[in-house]
């Protein structure tokens, strides 16, 4: 018998605490530009999720596309957090075809933590994005395919791209994509209203290294500049680059890949790698529409990009981006 169940329906206070730290825990998700779009609300054991519109870079995301993949990291991460507080999950997705914007209902029933979901705990609260400088330290081929292989499931995939032709190819869109943004004012307005945009959202300007910090091609979406002869270091990177497919492409199938997104940056981070996510190349329709073709043959949907690598400062020392405050992304 349930908690519920004993005190007749009504959930206990400590029971209500519980379920609102599960919902401050999968709202430390990543999200594009830390916009945060989401918003839940609390029924008892049920959590709801739905996509907070307003939030939306109409610009860079007219579909919503980024938006529910950001969701999806939360809905992922608030099955983690409440398997660490020891419950089982049931979660329906896109449950009601009459309102989009409710992308999941989680129900919370009986279970008990393991030392496995007490790890993924663990990773949750360690996990950030960190934009530094990867080391020369090579990430194993092997250790990106563990990686798939761990986070393997029937709904998204995992897929290294180790191959010198589709790592070259990869990265050409990628930094083509990333030139066609730099030079659209619409983007790069967008882009910097989410940089020390305010104290619990956006990106702080001190967590974004400057352009001369990224060797060779590797630059960041918010520190602009690319040396001009950089392509012949393309296939030589140290760093490891991972797809997130799908079979189809949708809002389901954004929802899914935004939890195996999460699967994987908490998979990487407990094993001492350093997760950056490229949704540049998937923002553009032209190159998602190449990559799509040339890289995964017309038969996979590609949803998201990262690169993954080792740090040689511990995370420790990197200032974590902000929250808002749980009461505000609780609907009433």
């Amino acid at each position: 018998m349930s908690l519920v169940e004993q005190v007749g329906g009504e959930t206990p206070p400590i029971e209500h605490d519980v379920v609102r730290r599960i919902v401050e825990l999968a709202c430390r998700a990543p999200s594009v530009h830390n916009t945060q779009p989401w918003r839940w609300r609390i029924d008892g054991l049920t959590l709801e999720l739905r996509a907070d519109r307003d939030r939306q870079l109409p610009v860079a995301d007219p579909t919503g596309r980024n938006l529910v993949i950001s969701c999806g990291t939360a809905l992922h991460h608030a099955r983690v957090a409440a398997r660490a507080e020891g419950f089982a999950t049931s979660v329906r997705r896109l449950p009601d075809p009459r309102d989009s914007d409710v992308l999941a209902v989680i129900e919370l029933g009986d279970g008990h933590p393991t030392p496995d979901t007490l790890a993924d705990l663990r990773a949750l609260e360690q996990r950030c994005t960190d934009r530094r400088r990867f080391t020369s330290w090579p990430v194993p081929d092997e250790r990106l395919e563990h990686l798939a292989e761990v986070t393997a499931s029937d709904f998204a995939r995992v897929r290294p791209l180790t191959g010198v032709v589709s790592r070259f190819r990869t990265e050409l869109l990628v930094n083509r994509a990333m030139t066609e943004q730099e030079a659209d004012l619409r983007f790069t307005a967008e882009q910097q209203l989410w940089v020390d945009r305010s104290s619990v959202d956006g990106v702080p300007a001190g967590v974004i290294p400057p352009a001369d910090h990224y060797p060779g091609s590797r630059r960041n979406r918010f520190a602009h500049g690319l040396y001009p002869d950089a392509r012949q270091e393309l296939v030589e990177a140290s760093d490891g680059l991972l797809a997130v497919t799908t079979d189809d492409d949708g809002a389901l199938s954004w929802l899914r890949a935004g939890e195996m997104l999460s699967m994987l940056w908490l998979e990487a981070t407990k094993g001492g790698l350093s997760v950056v996510p490229l949704s540049q190349v998937v923002e553009i329709e032209e190159t998602r529409a190449e990559l799509f073709r040339t890289v995964f043959a017309g038969l996979e949907v590609p949803q998201i990009l990262v690169r993954i690598g080792w740090q040689q400062i511990g995370r420790s020392s990197l200032p974590r981006t902000p929250r808002r405050p749980l009461d505000e992304v609780l609907a009433r």
